[in-house]
């Protein structure tokens, strides 16, 4: 499990997004959603979206016994699935893959598709597209791409609404970390450091600013800001916060907080 559980209080149910297997043969509940009784534990369906997925990190050219002998494209859920309610009064448990699908699941029907629509910009077999996770309002959801820019989706049937690219030409800036949406607005960062705030109804910017650069911060402690590359944007209070300085794979390092106000 890559991800943080999605509780849904309604159906006392826990939703959570699981990885392919380290070995051979992959199981059932890998590359899955996965709905648990909330009081008991217990497994109440099963969605895989990709079957027969044994990836292990490390198995290249020179393969170790540990390596399985026919590797899957490692398209983990690694972001957390989204519970929305639709304008209509119908949920849906939204959930994209690393392969760039975004599904759209009935909870109410043991997570049978609704729609799926694939948003990759990076058309191979291992590729990976997205990884940490998106943001909902009540129209759309916003999900960052590896190769540098953030979609639009429309909740209830899936279309995009738009695409906006984030990284500067030539650059190989990743936006696939987790992004937060506000009534009008949704903010993400990316592994080049900026971070952004794009107008939710058609994906134009509103702000951005860079945060890879030496600061002076209120505890007199040295601080320079880099790649953001993990975790979204909070945002509280008419406050918005970001960490900067981390990211999973590479990227550059960081060691600040950032509060901004209005």
């Amino acid at each position: 499990m890559w991800n943080s559980p999605t509780i849904d209080a309604k159906r006392k149910a826990i939703y959570f997004g699981t990885g392919d297997s380290a070995t051979e043969p992959a199981p059932e509940t890998s590359d899955a959603i996965m709905a648990l009784d909330l009081d008991s534990g217990k497994v109440r369906w099963v969605f895989q979206a990709e079957p027969n997925d044994a990836t292990l990190g490390g198995c290249g050219a020179s393969k170790s016994e540990a390596c399985p002998e026919h590797p899957g494209p490692d398209w983990d859920f690694g972001a957390s699935p989204i519970l929305k309610t639709l304008p209509g009064g119908r949920e849906l448990l939204l959930a994209p893959n690393k392969g760039g699908t975004i599904f759209a699941l009935d909870p109410d029907r043991k997570g049978a598709v609704v729609w799926k629509t694939d948003i990759s910009e990076i058309k191979s077999r291992r590729s990976t597209n997205l990884v940490w996770g998106g943001s909902a309002d009540q129209q759309n959801l916003y999900v960052g791409l590896v190769s540098g820019s953030i979609t639009g989706v429309q909740l209830t049937t899936g279309e995009k609404v738009w695409t906006t690219h984030l990284a500067a030409p030539g650059s190989r800036a990743s936006y696939a970390a987790a992004n937060s949406a506000i009534p009008g607005a949704v903010f993400i960062g990316g592994t080049d450091g900026k971070v952004h705030a794009l107008a939710s109804s058609d994906g134009h910017e509103l702000w951005s600013f860079d945060t890879a650069r030496e600061f002076d911060t209120v505890n007199k402690v040295s601080a320079r800001g880099g790649s953001i590359g993990s975790a979204g944007p909070t945002i509280a209070g008419g406050m918005v916060f970001i960490g900067s300085g981390y990211s999973v794979v590479s990227g550059m390092p960081g060691n600040v907080l950032l509060a901004f106000a209005p």
